[in-house]
């Protein structure tokens, strides 16, 4: 179905059995965050702020705050499967992001269900929290490394993650393409490596995709903001690739547009305080309207 932007009422009958407008929609598939800086609640404020619609099937519930999580429990495979068949049979979802997965099982059932849908999806594989807290059991590192990365259209890894699901050096230039070149002959379509926990003046991430002439390394970079306010800018930046593809953004283009998203909402809660610990970006700093679609 070819869409067209409308931001008017005209042409809208009351009486009319089904509505022919509609919200680009996007499902998060993630865990809970209790203190509304990261995960499936970073994913709607995101989503929210960029004029989409956003839906979810939540993976598991975390006690955390600023300061770091306290404890976790996984939704059972049953409740997963179940919040995903309800949402895309009847929501449609155009993309769907997947970020916490907990364990193996969940894992598995993610896998096992998005396998009866041709939905891109963009898979950012959350392994540890921003506090240290390992998120991902290792058996279900095995999963999402295995099964789910050949399914998704784009892998997000940050450094440590990236690490863990090659087992290679980042150190340099060489050394990161040669990991994404590993991960890329497992399947993975797209492999966007970011690079925030690195030091220096900015913060670059590199997008490798296979071409005809090799691999191809396109960077994007924002000056480095100092603050500690850093909790779910992983969350936020793959939800925000999703987004702006849901709203017919290519791929490179919504990379490059969710990097500026992520840059502004880390500047405009650079120095705002939010708890005692690492605090969350500035999700709704320059709220946009719901995008409305029409046939």
């Amino acid at each position: 179905m070819k869409l067209k932007v409308s931001n008017t009422h005209e042409g809208y009958c009351n009486n009319s059995p089904t509505p022919k407008r509609g919200y680009p929609a996007v499902l998060s598939i993630a865990g809970s965050d209790s203190s509304g800086g990261a995960g499936i609640q970073a994913d709607i404020k995101t989503f929210s702020a960029l004029g989409v619609y956003g839906a979810t099937a939540i993976t598991a519930i975390t006690a955390q705050n600023t300061r770091g999580v306290h404890s976790q429990i996984a939704i059972t495979p049953q409740m997963v499967h179940d919040q995903i068949i309800a949402v895309v049979e009847d929501i449609h979802p155009t993309i769907i992001k997947i970020g916490m997965l907990a364990n193996a099982d969940v894992a598995n059932i993610v896998a096992d269900t998005l396998t009866r849908y041709n939905i891109p999806i963009i898979l950012d594989p959350v392994m540890v929290s921003s506090s240290g807290h390992r998120l991902l059991s290792t058996e279900a590192q095995e999963v999402v490394k295995q099964r789910l990365l050949p399914m998704a259209m784009l892998v997000t890894p940050n450094i440590p993650e990236m690490n863990s699901l090659t087992h290679m050096p980042l150190s340099t230039p060489a050394e990161k393409l040669e990991a994404a070149r590993h991960l890329l002959s497992l399947g993975a379509k797209t492999i966007l490596l970011k690079g925030g926990h690195e030091e220096g003046d900015t913060k670059n991430d590199i997008l490798y995709r296979n071409s005809p002439k090799g691999i191809e390394a396109i960077d994007f970079s924002t000056p480095t903001i100092t603050t500690r306010n850093t909790h779910g800018t992983g969350c936020t930046l793959s939800s925000a690739i999703a987004a702006y593809m849901a709203r017919g953004s290519s791929l490179e283009d919504a990379v490059r547009e969710a990097k500026i998203y992520l840059f502004e909402a880390i500047l405009a809660g650079a120095d705002i305080s939010i708890g005692h610990g690492i605090g969350p970006v500035n999700h709704l700093f320059n709220p946009q309207q719901m995008q409305i679609y029409e046939e």
